[in-house]
C-alpha cells in the first residue's frame, strides 16, 4: 500500500470504526453505481475494482465498457473531496476485495486538523488524478482518431 494512505490510516486520531471502516465485496459487485450520490472515499486495501462508464448508443441502448482496473493501495471516489456532484462512473469489484471507506467530510475535518499529512495525502491524490487526466486524454484522442478514420476523415488527424 502506499506509503501515504497507510500513514493515514495508522494515524492515532484516525480510527477504525469510527473514522473510517474496512467492508468486504465480492467480485462483480457493485461498489457504487454512475449517479450515486455519496461522499465516500475508497482505498483498496486488497483485490481489484473496475471502473466502468454507462454510455448510451442510439436507440436507447447502452453499454458498460472499463475504463480502467486499480488494485491493492489505490484510491478511488476522491472527487467526493472536490465537489458534490453525483459519481459520474461506476465501480465494481473485479475480484473479492476489501475496501478503507473513508467518509468524505470526515477526512477533510482530518486533513484540515492534520496539515502535514493532510499535505502529503492531497498532493498524492493530486498526482492520481494528473495521471488519470493524462491517461484519459490519450484513450480519448485514439478513439477520436479511430472515429475519423472509421468515417474516412483522415485528413483531419
Amino acid at each position: 500500500m502506499n506509503d501515504t494512505f497507510a500513514s493515514l490510516l495508522q494515524h492515532r486520531d484516525l480510527k477504525e470504526g469510527a473514522d473510517w471502516r474496512r467492508r468486504r465485496y465480492a467480485a462483480n459487485e457493485f461498489i457504487f453505481r454512475e449517479g450515486d450520490d455519496t461522499d465516500t472515499v475508497y482505498l483498496i486495501l486488497e483485490g481489484s475494482v473496475r471502473i466502468l462508464a454507462d454510455l448510451e448508443l442510439e436507440e436507447g441502448r447502452h453499454i458498460h465498457p472499463g475504463v480502467c482496473d486499480l488494485g491493492d493501495g489505490e484510491v478511488f471516489g476522491e472527487l467526493a473531496l472536490f465537489d458534490r456532484g453525483d459519481r459520474s462512473t461506476s465501480v465494481m469489484a473485479v475480484t473479492d476485495c476489501e475496501l478503507a471507506e473513508l467518509p468524505g467530510d470526515g477526512l477533510l475535518a482530518f486533513l484540515d486538523a492534520n496539515p502535514e499529512l493532510g499535505y502529503r495525502v492531497l498532493k498524492e491524490l493530486i498526482n492520481t488524478l494528473v495521471g488519470r487526466l493524462r491517461s484519459t486524454n490519450k484513450k480519448l484522442f485514439s478513439i477520436l482518431a479511430w472515429g475519423l478514420k472509421a468515417r474516412g476523415l483522415d485528413q483531419h488527424l
